[in-house]
């Protein structure tokens, strides 16, 4: 259960290559880098921005009894 040999790397990559052929390897991961990248400039615009109100409080009075 240790770590895998060199044969069942090739499986895997063979496998890999079957499912989405030469050409959508390259597609996939451009699309994951577009993620990555658009992930990492939302979470940047998120910290330049201040909040955009404050919290208000609302003083509440008890109603009297009569």
């Amino acid at each position: 259960m240790g770590s895998f040999s060199i044969w069942h790397w090739l499986i895997v990559l063979v496998i890999v290559l079957i499912f989405f052929g030469r050409g959508k390897i390259p597609d996939l991961m451009g699309d994951v880098a577009k993620g990555i990248k658009s992930f990492k400039k939302g979470m940047a615009d998120e910290d330049e921005t201040p909040p955009a109100t404050t919290a208000k409080t609302v003083d509440h009075k008890p109603e009297e009894t009569k």
